[in-house]
């Protein structure tokens, strides 16, 4: 790991004024000290933001919403009850990441901003576009199978690791920055960029700009009854999704009045369609109907390297997730969806 310079700000504007072009944010540093270790990332200067005042707070907002503090912790958010209240699904996707170990230091701020586990990102030896400008894409035509199939470019196969976000981008979240032009807010479902030329560019975030906090609308309530969260990976725990589906669902007398879906890990940010949600709004939930929505949300996918099973994993996947919003949130959620091995379970509507 190369030397780098250490500061531990005490509030936000401190924190934003000294950042430079060379610097990175440290919250719990479960994907910035990995990259450093390994020297895919090697920044100058890291500004350790764990001493901010009031980040890793969760409070109801004022029109009924939750807005989330940048440093709570996955752990802690997952068993929020006010959080399984309006928003169980997004438990359900913090509770299938990592482990619990991780989830007990990795930060909701941190979750938003981790980078790709592209192998090819991963290695200071590779060529990677969105590490280095410029340098070419090993990824492809390499040995990585898990790579992108909607949303990639020449310059970039990378898919977005987060299971968080995938939720989140269905409820249309929104986070809040601080920056050298003040404060401001950007939707979750933008803020994570598509590779295009610029794979470099990964989010919406202008130079120098902190992720303060993520604020769920009241509305994230309404379909608390009928979501769910589905990961498909190749080991139940601590593993990263082959593909994923966030499903939430309004229903009225067995009839779907407003659905909303997001896929995971099939591009560099979660995959939303409003013509597939729309296919949902005021039908009968069936498989049929189910089908046409997925194929609409995939509509426009091609493998990347050798990913044509994945996009039929993914049409399975949304169409699974859609039966299983249809039947209804669980009243417990376990720790580890689909495991035997969990030795609790999470209270939802219990």
């Amino acid at each position: 790991m190369k030397n780098f310079e250490f500061l531990q700000p005490l509030s936000a504007a401190d924190a934003v004024a000294a950042w430079t072009p060379d610097a990175a944010y440290l919250g719990g540093g479960t994907n910035l000290v990995d990259l450093m270790k390994t020297g895919a990332m090697g920044p100058d200067r890291v500004i350790d933001i764990t001493r901010l005042p009031d980040l890793d707070r969760i409070e109801t907002t004022e029109d009924g919403g939750l807005r989330i503090g940048a440093l709570v912790r996955n752990s802690d958010l997952a068993r929020d009850p006010d959080l399984l209240r309006a928003a169980p699904m997004v438990a359900e996707a913090l509770l299938a990441g990592a482990s619990g170990q991780l989830r007990n230091a990795a930060t909701v701020g941190g979750n938003l901003m981790q980078h790709t586990r592209c192998p090819y990102f991963m290695d200071a030896d590779a060529a990677c576009n969105r590490r280095v400008p410029g340098s070419g894409c090993d990824a492809r035509g390499g040995a990585w199978e898990n790579s992108a199939i909607l949303g990639q470019s020449a310059a970039c196969i990378a898919t977005n690791p987060s299971d968080f976000c995938v939720p989140l981008a269905a409820l249309g979240a929104l986070v809040d920055v601080e920056g050298p032009s003040g404060g401001r807010t950007v939707a979750l479902e933008a803020f994570h960029k598509l590779p295009g030329d610029t794979p470099e560019a990964e989010t919406a975030l202008e130079p120098g700009e902190l992720v303060v906090a993520l604020r769920l609308p009241a509305e994230a309530a309404s379909f608390a009854g009928h979501s769910r969260y589905l990961k498909v990976r190749e080991r139940t725990s601590y593993a990263f999704a082959l593909v994923s589906a966030a499903a939430a669902l309004r229903m009225d007398g067995g009839r779907i009045t407003e659905g909303r879906l997001a896929l995971g890990s099939v591009a560099a940010r979660p995959w939303r369609i409003a013509e597939a949600d729309a296919l949902l709004a005021g039908a009968m939930p069936d498989d049929a109907l189910f089908a046409r929505v997925a194929e609409r949300l995939l509509e426009g996918a091609e493998p990347s390297n050798d990913t044509g099973w994945k996009i039929d994993l993914a049409r399975r996947t949304v169409i699974r997730a859609l039966q299983m919003a249809a039947a209804g949130t669980p009243d417990r959620l376990p720790p580890l969806p689909a495991s035997p091995f969990g030795p609790s379970e999470v209270a939802v509507h219990a």
